[in-house]
């Protein structure tokens, strides 16, 4: 999976969201906001192919969190991507 191209992460006031930049016809209904931790795979991920498991890796790189969880974790964050239409398979 990837993320779709013209969806940028931005900070604003302290929280991260993701908008759209340059895109037609999308109706956003709602601002996405991350938190810093899928801030932080957001931008080690832009650009690139991943999966969840990819993201877990970055995930136990960089907090102390067991490879279980993270990957759990990722999962469902990959899900609510999905859900939310940030990526392409």
């Amino acid at each position: 999976m990837k993320i779709k191209k013209g969806f940028v992460l931005r900070q604003l006031l302290g929280e991260y969201v993701v908008t759209g930049e340059g895109l037609e016809r999308v109706n956003f209904n709602k601002i996405i906001s991350l938190n810093a931790t899928a801030a932080y795979l957001w931008e080690e991920l832009k650009d690139k192919e991943f999966d969840s498991q990819a993201m877990a890796d970055l995930l136990t790189a960089k907090y102390e969190v067991d490879p279980q969880t993270a990957l759990s974790d990722s999962e469902k964050l990959a899900q609510s991507w999905k859900e939310a239409g940030l990526l392409e398979d």
